[in-house]
This record gives structure tokens, C-alpha cells and sequence, in this order.
């Protein structure tokens, strides 16, 4: 096994004593040829799982069920962000570390074109709309995820409602949100503040410009590169410009209740795709194939609904009690990650100018 590096973590996950009775081997299988598979990949015995930090999207739920299904395969990932990902498989070309890489899916396009990443079509692949999927399975969403205001409201007197309350003096030093330059939550707040401004995901202007006017108004407390979780649920994050799911998972799993809102805009907002992809030879792939069909099964679908995302794949029932907790949004807009992609660097160059300095 090759050594990893110092950033990538292991997937620790206690199992209960009758974990041994609900592998794949003893259970029906979720897809034909998924008992064949895992033997395959328990000779590799490892799959190395790029950007899912384990407090996103639930994904510490979908390790745990991972590893309880499979237990001769050992999870290891790390959370660099979207850009990020596709820099990293970039530059380890010649000797890939990692089996699948998760991001915004204008980086999957991203990684397309690099030549990183390889064909590969999971279960229910055939069941995504067209814009959802690479037609040769290069990459595929396997959820959506919706830009909200996540807000203390132990820190905030009066939650704001909309992109134009954001703006008032008494949101001073409040905001926090990620480098639209190195995650791609940054970016697609980029197009969700487009939308609300009068712009679109063809027109992205509107929302450089309104991110500009909320630091030069001295209400950006900071900008940051990964995902603050851990210090929104501290207290230590006022308002933070994020999806739905984080404010949901705060407010829901993590005990936060009523200490938490979540808003989004009235004005508009979008739901970003969020796709995967097997990277091109990866040192484990019979493992890479296992975990992505693992994640787009109905099962897996299911633990990314029970982490407040909404399932990319059609006909998936939500739990009734998440169901309850994502009331209709109309205002948002399902984001293109065809014309999104075509926008990167305009968002880059754009957002530097307004934001960096201020």
C-alpha cells in the first residue's frame, strides 16, 4: 500500500458486535454483481475518497454504512475543497493517490478536460437527467445542494430574509462564506447572489458586484477555504452564507434548535449539483467502483437525505421527517453546470477585484 499524505485521513468508525450479520455477504445484494465487486475490492483492501469531509453531506453517515457493509475495505479521504481536488489529481497525474473525487460539478467539467478522471456508470445512472451526468460517466451528481443564510440567532437580533437585509449596517462584521477561487460553495453563492440581484448563471455580474458591496459595507466578517462547521455550531460564526443542509444538520442533529435559522433568500437563490467521479487509474479502482455504486444506491441516496441533501436520483423517497424540514422553495433556481463551469474564471478574476483587500 502506498504511503498517503499527511493531509488525508482515516475513517475510523465503531461498529457494533452484530455488525458481522449485515455485511453484503450475508444480505441481499443492492445491485446484481455487488458481492463480485466487493471481492475485488477486498483484495485491494482501501479506497481513497477525495474532498468528503466527514461533516458534509452526511458523509461520515454514508462511511459508517460503508464500512459496515464492506468491512474488508478501509476508508481514507480528506476536505480540500472543490478547486482543489482537481489541482491535487492534476499534479499526481503520473501516480494517482486517490480512487474517486467528489466536488462542485462545474470542477467535475473542470477535471473532464484535465483528463483526470475515468469513465464510469454506477447504479441508477441511467435514471439522472442528461444535465446531471457526463454521458460517458466521467462525472455524475449524486445530490443537490441549496445556498441559504445559516444564522445564530443568539448572536443575531433580527435573522435577515433577503440578499438586501444583508446589507444593512447592522449586520456589520457578521458574514462569513467560502473563496469562491478554491470551493465550490463559494462559487455557487456567486450565481445564488446573481440570482437574487437580477442576473443569472449567464449573467454573474450581479452577484461579483453585490459580494463587493457586502464587504465594502464592512459586513464580511471573514472569507475562508474549507467548511466552518465546527466553529458555526461553537458559536463562533454570526451569519454564514452556506446550503441548507449545514444550517439543518446544526439545528436538527446537533442540538443547536431554535439557536439556528435557516433562510433562504427571498429574493432567489439555486440548487448546485454536487457530482463524483472515478479518477483515472486510481491505485484502488475495484474499491472506487464499489464506493461509488455504494453511494448512488437507493440506500445510499436514502443517508444523503438523512443529512438534509436532496438525492439526485429521481423517485427517491425522502424520509417523512426531512421531508418536513424542506419546505418548497420556489425562488430557487436549479443551476447549470454546463454554463456554470463556462464561468469559473470570469468569478475568480471577478470576485478578486471587489473582495480581496477590502
Amino acid at each position: 500500500m502506498k504511503p498517503m499524505l499527511g493531509w488525508i485521513a482515516a475513517a475510523t468508525v465503531a461498529l457494533p458486535l452484530c455488525a458481522a450479520a449485515q455485511t453484503v455477504t450475508d444480505t441481499p445484494e443492492l445491485y446484481a454483481g455487488e458481492k463480485a465487486l466487493y471481492e475485488a475490492a477486498a483484495k485491494e483492501g482501501l479506497v481513497v475518497s477525495f474532498d468528503t469531509g466527514p461533516t458534509w453531506a452526511n458523509w461520515a453517515a454514508q462511511f459508517a454504512a460503508f464500512k459496515k457493509r464492506y468491512p474488508q475495505v478501509e476508508m481514507t479521504y480528506n476536505d480540500i475543497g472543490s478547486a482543489a481536488t482537481v489541482i491535487a489529481l492534476e499534479k499526481a497525474r503520473n501516480r494517482p493517490q486517490a480512487d474517486t473525487a467528489y466536488y462542485f460539478a462545474a470542477s467535475a467539467v473542470d477535471a473532464v478536460a484535465k483528463d483526470v478522471v475515468a469513465p464510469f456508470k454506477p447504479v441508477n445512472f441511467d435514471k439522472l437527467p442528461d444535465v446531471f451526468r457526463h454521458p460517458e460517466g466521467k462525472w455524475f451528481t449524486i445530490h443537490s445542494l441549496t445556498i441559504a443564510f445559516v444564522v445564530n440567532t443568539k448572536l443575531v437580533k433580527n435573522v435577515p430574509q433577503s440578499w438586501a437585509d444583508l446589507l444593512k449596517p447592522e449586520y456589520k462584521n457578521t458574514v462569513v462564506y467560502l473563496d469562491p477561487r478554491s470551493a465550490g460553495v463559494g462559487q455557487v453563492l456567486t450565481f445564488a447572489a446573481a440570482y437574487g440581484n437580477g442576473g443569472s448563471v449567464e449573467n454573474v455580474t450581479p452577484g461579483i458586484e453585490y459580494l463587493g458591496k457586502l464587504h465594502k459595507a464592512g459586513n464580511v466578517l471573514r472569507v475562508i477555504g474549507t467548511t466552518p462547521y465546527a466553529q458555526f455550531v461553537k458559536g463562533e460564526i454570526p451569519i454564514w452564507i452556506s446550503y441548507e443542509n449545514d444550517g439543518l444538520k446544526a439545528k436538527y442533529t446537533d442540538g443547536l434548535g431554535d439557536n439556528v435559522a435557516v433562510v433562504i433568500p427571498k429574493e432567489g437563490s439555486v440548487a448546485a449539483p454536487y457530482g463524483i467521479s472515478l479518477v483515472k487509474n486510481g491505485p484502488n479502482p475495484n474499491a472506487g467502483k464499489l464506493w461509488l455504486n455504494f453511494i448512488m444506491s437507493d440506500t445510499g441516496q436514502g443517508i444523503f437525505a438523512q443529512g438534509f441533501v436532496r438525492p439526485s436520483v429521481p423517485g427517491i423517497k425522502l424520509p417523512d421527517n426531512v421531508v418536513d424540514k424542506l419546505p418548497p422553495a420556489p425562488q430557487v433556481k436549479p443551476l447549470d453546470v454546463q454554463k456554470a463551469a463556462a464561468k469559473k474564471g470570469e468569478i475568480d478574476t471577478g470576485w478578486a477585484k471587489v473582495a480581496v483587500g477590502n
